[in-house]
């Protein structure tokens, strides 16, 4: 994590909540962080989060997506052939 759009994102976010005990606001810091760095996955980075392009797995990702794809297109086409026949 380190964008400026990052900082802007957990800006926004942690400014809409108030913290009552010390740990809240440091707790509240490191959920944002996991979770945009492992879970959000980033439009710049062709819908991969952040960990997976930094450890290497985006391409394999991106691969998979499209062997999924071209196989969802085949399996339509055929189900359309079958129904017109």
């Amino acid at each position: 994590m380190g964008s400026r759009h990052s900082h802007q994102t957990l800006k926004n976010r942690i400014l809409l909540e108030n913290y009552y005990l010390p740990g809240d606001l440091e707790a509240q810091v490191e959920a944002f962080v996991e979770h945009y760095n492992h879970q959000r996955y980033h439009e710049s980075l062709k819908n991969v989060t952040p960990a997976d392009a930094y450890f290497g797995r985006a391409e394999a990702i991106i691969k998979q997506r499209e062997r999924t794809k071209h196989k969802t297109i085949e399996q339509r086409r055929l189900h359309h052939r079958k129904l017109a026949a």
